[in-house]
């Protein structure tokens, strides 16, 4: 449940940014060098690692989350 609430955010992002990149590749092709401005691997790539990156960020927390005692966790509160 964490995992999902967190993550939703990070795959908003990433589409967003893939259509913000793909929106911006003409403005910033004088930019790039060794690599064509419309390089699907590139985008591929790219979305994963940072999808990767942004899930892994959420997994953690997550994770610790589920090793509290929830007795414990309703007492602090």
């Amino acid at each position: 449940m964490v995992l999902r609430q967190s993550g939703t955010p990070v795959i908003a992002g990433v589409i967003a940014g893939l259509g913000l990149a793909a929106a911006l590749t003409p403005l910033l092709s004088g930019m790039l060098f060794g690599v064509r401005p419309s390089d699907p691997l590139t985008y591929v790539f790219i979305a994963f690692v940072l999808g990767a990156v942004g899930l892994l960020a959420c997994y953690v927390p997550a994770r610790r989350a589920t090793r509290v005692d929830p007795m414990i966790a309703l007492r602090c509160e």
